[in-house]
C-alpha cells in the first residue's frame, strides 16, 4: 500500500497549488483526481476566454503567458498542464475516492480506477480540493434526464436549425443564447427572475437584450420549467402554462460544491450557510487532519473563491500541515 505524508483530492488550480506547495516543504505528495488534470477548465466552454487577467491564474511561481490580455481556456489548460509536468506532480486522473478512513496521521483512501480497480493509500493528512463544477443545480423536473438536456455549454454548432431552451439568465446562459442565436439555431430564454442578472458582463447583456426586444431571441422572464417531451417544453409563464417546440434543452443554473460527498466523509457544515466548518488559519476541518481548499471552503457560497484566490490556499495549509507534523 503506498504511503503518503498527505494526499490531494482533485487536481483543479487550487489543488495542484496546494500539491506543489506540500512538496515544497519536502512531505511526499500525491493528488487523486476523478476526471482529467484541471477536469472542470476542460469542460468549460471551447472557445471561452477568462475574465481575469493570466497573472491571476498562476501557481507554483510560473509565469502564465497568453497571446493577448485575457487568456483562453487552451491557454490554460496547456499552462497548467505544463506545471504539473516542471513540479513532476504525482497526480492519480480518472480514479475516484470511494472512502476515506481512519483518524489524523493514519488515514485510509479507498479508490476506485478508470479499469474498475480497487486502491488504498495510507496518508497522515488529507486535503479536500473538489470544487464544483461537476454537480449541477438540477431543475427537478420530469424529462431532465432525457439525453437532449445538458448542465455544460460547450459551442454552439451542433444546435444548428433546432429549437433549443436555455434555462437562466446570468452569463452562461446569456453568452450561450446569443453563441446560438448567431450560429443559426433558433433560441428561446426562460429565467425565474424579472429579467437578466446584473452581473451579466457589461458587453454580453445590451446586445442579448436588444437581440430579446427584437424578437431574434424569445425570452420568457418570470418563468419556470414545468416539464421536458422529446419534442417540446412546458412553461409555467405569467400568462399560464405554454408549450413550444423543442429540441434540445441548456439548463444553465449554476453548480454546486458535492455536499453530501463532503458529509459523508464526517465534515461537518453549517445548518445554515452550508459551508463546511474550518478553522480560518489552517482551514482544517472539524475532522482532525482533512483540510479543505477552493470553492468548497465557501459551502453554497460559490462566487466567493475563484482560482484567482482559492490558489492561495495551498500556502496556508501546507504550512499548517508541515508545522504540525514537524511537531
Amino acid at each position: 500500500m503506498n504511503e503518503y505524508d498527505a494526499l490531494v483530492v482533485g487536481a483543479g488550480p487550487t489543488g495542484l497549488a496546494c500539491a506543489i506547495e506540500l512538496q515544497q516543504r519536502n512531505l511526499k505528495t500525491a493528488v487523486i483526481e476523478k476526471g482529467c488534470i484541471v477536469n472542470s477548465l476542460y469542460h468549460y466552454p471551447t472557445h471561452m476566454t477568462f475574465f481575469t487577467t493570466p497573472e491571476l491564474l498562476e501557481i507554483g511561481g510560473i509565469p502564465m503567458t497568453s497571446m493577448y490580455e485575457k487568456p483562453t481556456r487552451t491557454e490554460a489548460l496547456k499552462y497548467y498542464r505544463r506545471v504539473a509536468e516542471h513540479y513532476r506532480l504525482e497526480v492519480h486522473q480518472y480514479e475516484r475516492v470511494d472512502a476515506i478512513k481512519g483518524r489524523d496521521l493514519a488515514f485510509q483512501v479507498d479508490t476506485t480506477d478508470r479499469l474498475g480497480c480497487r486502491r488504498q493509500y495510507r496518508a497522515r493528512k488529507i486535503v479536500l480540493a473538489t470544487g464544483y463544477y461537476d454537480v449541477p443545480n438540477l431543475l427537478n423536473v420530469p424529462g431532465e434526464s432525457l439525453e437532449k438536456v445538458q448542465h455544460y455549454w460547450k459551442e454552439a454548432h451542433p444546435y444548428y436549425a433546432h429549437d433549443v431552451l436555455v434555462v437562466g439568465g446570468k452569463n452562461s446562459a446569456a453568452i450561450a443564447a446569443l453563441e446560438l442565436h448567431w450560429s443559426g439555431a433558433r433560441v428561446t430564454l426562460v429565467h425565474r427572475g424579472p429579467g437578466l442578472s446584473d452581473h451579466v458582463k457589461y458587453w454580453i447583456k445590451p446586445n442579448l437584450e436588444n437581440r430579446i426586444k427584437s424578437g431574434e431571441i424569445k425570452a420568457y422572464f418570470n418563468t419556470t420549467v414545468r416539464e421536458i417531451r422529446p419534442d417540446s417544453v412546458l412553461l409555467a409563464t405569467p400568462e399560464g402554462e405554454l408549450r413550444i417546440p423543442n429540441d434540445f434543452v441548456l439548463a444553465l443554473t449554476g453548480y454546486r460544491p458535492d455536499l453530501e460527498f463532503l458529509a459523508s466523509l464526517g465534515i461537518a457544515l453549517d445548518s445554515d450557510t452550508r459551508r463546511p466548518r474550518t478553522n480560518p488559519q489552517t482551514l482544517e476541518s472539524e475532522r482532525a487532519g482533512v483540510h479543505l481548499a477552493g470553492v468548497v471552503v465557501a459551502g453554497m457560497h460559490t462566487n466567493e473563491v475563484f482560482i484567482e484566490n482559492g490558489r492561495h490556499h495551498g500556502k496556508l495549509i501546507a504550512e499548517a500541515i508541515a508545522a504540525n507534523l514537524a511537531g
